[in-house]
């Protein structure tokens, strides 16, 4: 795992390799809404790029992490059907439900059972780079799903400037990046993290969660600002030194939601000291999300290293998925 988050750069070169090479089959056409369905490490690139398409889209662009589409899916919609193994349960029966509601339909997978169906029914797949855990392949997926934005016209390509600038940063600032890192890590040792975000980079924030589940073992919650401001602060009553809150934070947040952070900061640390903030770095919306999830992901491997986790193993998820199968 420590070797895949050091390839992330990397990853990001070849995913926008993929993304400009790929041919799409679907003419273009004009959409009443976009679909993205898909769970876990091949969801969140998803919510990511919900969180970027917010300000641009005229259209809704709901992520789906369910069995079932909403009833709206139809011969108008676009489903971007995300599984990087091909073979999660929840997204295959979606896509045979996005297939029976005519909608215009792109695949995004390594193989498994996606890309089968994919290659029966003609519908546009893009394939990945196959035998990674999906949590690693983020880069590959969410630079897949702007790519099929931009052919259907619904995103300018702007995107591909900022994704490069993003591998230029990562490269540059490689040791700072490790070096923080550690020391959040360390902070974090033996504490349960609490993470709070502006709104519009909720994606980063749930993709930091799902990374201290899976790679460092440990429970942990999430919440945005504003919202948290109107029900979460209150439940901060009690002191209690094992939590630690870890604030994502952009020099260009909105600038009220900073004056709530600093508010924030002051509740919180009349109940735990433990409060880490995390500035991002770059220009755009990509390189600030880049970067973040860049940093955030080796915090993860680094918690597990000094918990004494194998940070790529998921022995529970493969029981649950066994269990299920007998059904």
């Amino acid at each position: 795992m420590r070797q895949l988050v050091a390839n992330f750069p990397i990853q990001l070169h070849e995913a926008l390799v993929i993304g400009q090479s790929y041919k799409f089959l679907a003419a273009k056409k004009d959409f009443t809404n976009v679909i993205l369905t898909g769970l876990g490490g091949s969801g969140i690139g998803g919510s990511i790029v919900q969180n970027y398409v917010f300000d641009k889209l005229k259209i809704p662009f709901i992520v789906n992490k369910d069995y079932f589409l909403p009833s709206f899916v139809s011969a108008n919609s676009l489903v971007i059907v995300s599984s990087y193994s091909g073979n999660t349960e929840e997204t295959v029966a979606a896509l045979q439900q996005a297939i029976k509601a005519k909608a215009t339909i792109v695949c995004i997978t390594s193989g498994g059972k996606v890309a089968e169906i994919a290659r029966k029914k003609k519908i546009d797949c893009i394939l990945l780079p196959a035998g990674m855990p999906p949590r690693s392949c983020v880069g590959y997926s969410m630079t897949q799903v702007l790519f099929t934005l931009k052919h259907f016209g619904l995103v300018k390509d702007n995107f591909e400037k900022e994704i490069k600038a993003s591998i230029k940063l990562l490269k540059e600032d490689v040791k700072d990046i490790q070096k923080k890192a550690q020391v959040i890590a360390k902070k974090l040792y033996e504490k349960t993290p609490i993470i709070y975000a502006a709104a519009d980079f909720e994606g980063v924030a749930v993709r930091f969660r799902q990374q201290l589940n899976e790679n460092s073992k440990v429970l942990c919650w999430h919440h945005v600002i504003p919202e948290m401001n109107h029900n979460e602060l209150v439940g901060w009553r009690d002191k209690d030194s094992s939590k630690a809150v870890i604030i994502l934070r952009n020099e260009d947040d909105y600038e009220r939601v900073q004056m709530r952070i600093e508010i924030n900061k002051q509740v919180i640390k009349k109940y735990t000291n433990n409060i880490i903030e995390i500035y991002s770095k770059g220009k755009s919306y990509w390189e600030k999300a880049i970067y973040l999830i860049h940093l955030t992901d080796w915090v993860s491997v680094m918690l597990a290293d000094l918990r004494g986790q194998n940070a790529t193993e998921v022995k529970v998820i493969d029981f649950l998925k066994g269990e299920l199968s007998k059904a």
